[in-house]
């Protein structure tokens, strides 16, 4: 035995708050680092999906015999001699979605459901036999078209209540000086991670080892557990590196399908996504139809506001974007109802994507709170001061540090707003208008528990402990900094391993939470740790290890509202001859608590901030009516923003922290992306007179408004 302490004549500088490079850059840029899809097994197999060509039906046959006969192929698994599975349970996120429960029946409700999986020695054989599959269908009329009036619409509770009403929405909206009463839309988004979806099954000695691409280890070895209904001692998920997720990357046909073949043929097999099955299996953002309707006095202050939001589910799964949502946070009124309302129609089922809810609802919100401004003739940035709630909205709780106008007042300052010309169509630069616009951002800066642990070795140095998951994020440079900081070391003696569920539970990486639950549960571990080897406890060979469970803590957490802020400022030119948008420059001031590291939170707000672009001016999933399918589901007819969409961004973030975190952190994955197309939109209407209200604005669209139609 050997003790050791952390405490030195000269204690080092915090290292929260310090930007620091990421601490696996290195493997990342050399190869170093292996994804999912490039981790090698001995004896590995690999599995192609066949997936359906009608949107609605069942399938009546499958020619599997000549398929099986093709070089390499080791078997075929449809719902004929797939395992039974047991989707009655509720997991992480509830009951599981039927698409990640493979080959059940033989029912088809949407274009590019799984219909067959074929296994090969090589993906080359997998992927031509896979083709070659013929598979006879009954097919039935199917509906993708959605309508705010749609017979099948109805309210949907989702992770927040439906609907909420408070006051008289009609007699304040007729006793208004100003009313705005407008209808918004967005269309379908795709995740579109750099890192397509992969997975690798094996049963090693009993045990089922999954490695995986993933934004939560726990989350997926709680559901195949329970789909598989096995120990959960008997699975074990893996997932170092994650080339991004966005929601996307949770429990997906892929990984069963892999997990139901290495129990067939008892060896390891791979299943990977290309690009063109991302469009239809690993979820999306839904369209949505948006009506906002604003009252307010001669001052600009609001008596009316109702946000109610459509968005479309599948026939078989209900999952809502909660749009109206936004409202409940941002803005108050004496009459104030929101409502989140679902079409099932015959499409995948949409799933949560970064910002969801937030970003189309954010897009509806700030828009319409525009063309208030414009109507009561108050300076945009001024009518949102003047109805800054002093509490919930809807919930009457407390705000936990809601520093919008702070963020506006910084950002105004450092964007020029003052020396704006309120006037629409009046700056010109040759032949581009130039406009500018402004928009407000929140998200909730939420916790949950988690799980770590920190072990202190012989040599000095430190390992951290715990089932995170770093989908691009920089989580593992900020633990380090965390548990550097709670230990008084180093940074570079700390060693931070995540990615494993033998680790224990620990939250997923979304809703701009991962970061948040994992600090204080790494804080937690190597806090106890300082003490422990503070007081001299000896320190065996294998070192010496602590636990910590955020549980009870989290769970003492009184209730308020806790969200990030911000505001965004856009400035763009528009050529209405050929109807090209550019954004000219763009500046994000955020109130996102305690920033970690500068370096990545910097990233994080940037790369939110070119999505808020990119969905105002790119991103469109056009859905065939024919078929049922995404027209062009690839990265050349899906458009997304790249480095010559963004000649001049910049973010930055004041002062600010959250008093109950132990860290003071609150959430920055998400926040940049909030307001950032609302801002697009209302700059857009400044250089050009014409508003857009349906997303993207689009050349042609553009190029229509030029003409003198109304309002697009």
């Amino acid at each position: 035995m050997s003790t050791v302490t952390t405490t030195t004549t000269s204690v080092p500088a915090p290292s929260v708050g310090t930007g620091h490079t990421r601490v696996e850059g290195r493997d990342k840029v050399t190869g170093a680092a292996r994804y999912a899809a490039e981790v090698p097994f001995a004896g590995l197999a690999h599995g192609w999906l066949v997936l359906s060509t009608i949107a609605r039906g069942r399938i009546r046959a499958l020619d599997t015999e000549p398929v099986l006969a093709m070089p390499g192929v080791l078997a075929v698994l449809d719902h004929r001699n797939a395992p039974h599975l047991n989707t009655d349970y509720a997991g992480l996120l509830g009951k599981p979605d039927p698409t990640c429960a493979v080959f059940q029946h033989d029912r088809v409700p949407h274009f590019g459901w799984p219909v067959a999986l074929v296994v090969a020695e090589t993906p080359e054989q997998a992927r031509e036999a896979a083709e070659a599959l013929v598979v006879h269908y009954e097919e039935e009329p199917h509906d993708v078209e959605l309508t705010s009036d749609h017979p099948g619409c109805r309210p949907l509770d989702g992770h927040m209540p439906a609907v909420t009403e408070k006051g008289d929405l009609d007699a304040r909206l007729a006793s208004s000086a100003f009313v705005v009463d407008v209808e918004y839309s967005t269309p379908e988004e795709h995740h579109n991670p750099m890192e397509p979806h992969a997975a690798t099954a094996r049963w090693d000695d009993g045990r089922l080892e999954v490695t995986d691409s993933n934004q939560g280890v726990t989350w997926v070895a709680g559901e195949l557990q329970n789909l598989f209904s096995l120990d959960p001692a008997s699975v074990r998920v893996r997932s170092e590196h994650v080339g991004g997720g966005f929601g996307s990357k949770g429990v997906r046909a892929h990984q069963v399908a892999a997990v139901m073949a290495a129990t067939m043929l008892q060896r390891p097999v791979r299943v990977a996504l290309t690009r063109r099955q991302m469009f239809t299996l690993t979820g999306h953002r839904s369209p949505t139809i948006q009506r906002v309707r604003l009252g307010a006095d001669a001052d600009g202050r609001l008596r009316a506001l109702e946000h109610r939001s459509v968005s479309r589910t599948s026939t078989f799964h209900d999952f809502v974007e909660p749009s109206a949502g936004a409202a409940r946070v941002m803005y108050d009124a004496d009459a104030h109802h929101t409502a989140n309302n679902v079409v099932p129609l015959d499409v995948p089922t949409p799933t949560w994507m970064r910002a969801p809810g937030e970003a189309p609802g954010s897009f509806a919100l700030e828009a319409a709170f525009d063309e208030l401004a414009e109507k009561c003739g108050i300076d945009p940035i001024e009518l949102r001061l003047r109805n800054e709630p002093e509490a919930g909205p809807v919930s009457g709780l407390p705000f936990v540090g809601r520093n919008v106008a702070a963020c506006f007042r910084e950002g105004a300052r450092r964007f020029g707003w003052a020396d704006r010309d309120s006037r629409p169509g009046v700056r010109r630069e040759g032949r581009w208008l130039l406009g500018t616009g402004t928009a407000a951002a929140s998200f909730p800066a939420g916790s949950a528990p988690s799980t770590a642990t920190a072990t202190a070795h012989p040599d000095g140095t430190f390992t951290i402990r715990i089932s995170a998951a770093d989908i691009g994020t920089g989580a593992r440079t900020a633990l380090a900094l965390i548990a550097a900081d709670a230990l008084q070391v180093s940074p570079e003696r700390i060693r931070v391993r995540l990615g494993d569920s033998d680790f224990g539970p620990a939250m997923i990486a979304g809703g701009s939470m991962g970061t948040r639950s994992w600090s204080w549960a790494v804080k937690e571990a190597a806090g106890e740790l300082r003490e422990r080897l503070a007081l001299g406890a000896d320190l065996p060979a294998q070192g010496l290890t602590v636990r910590s469970d955020t549980t009870e803590a989290v769970g003492a957490l009184g209730p308020a509202e806790r969200h990030s802020y911000g505001a965004q400022f856009v400035e763009v030119a528009v050529d209405v001859t050929t109807g090209e948008v550019r954004v000219r420059r763009m500046l994000g001031i955020f109130a996102a608590g305690r920033i970690v590291n500068p370096l990545t939170a910097r990233n994080q707000l940037l790369g939110g901030m070119v999505w808020g672009i990119s969905m105002a001016l790119h991103e469109e999933a056009a859905r065939d009516r024919a078929s049922g399918g995404v027209v062009g589901a690839d990265l050349a007819g899906y458009h997304v923003a790249t480095h010559a969409d963004v000649p001049r961004i910049e973010a930055d973030w004041i002062e600010d922290t959250d008093p109950d975190d132990p860290v003071g952190i609150k959430g920055i994955g998400e926040i940049g992306t909030v307001g950032a197309a609302a801002a697009v939109a209302n700059a857009v209407w400044h250089a050009t007179g014409v508003r857009h209200r349906s997303l993207p604005i689009r050349p042609d669209r553009v190029l229509t408004a030029a003409a003198g139609a109304p309002d697009a």
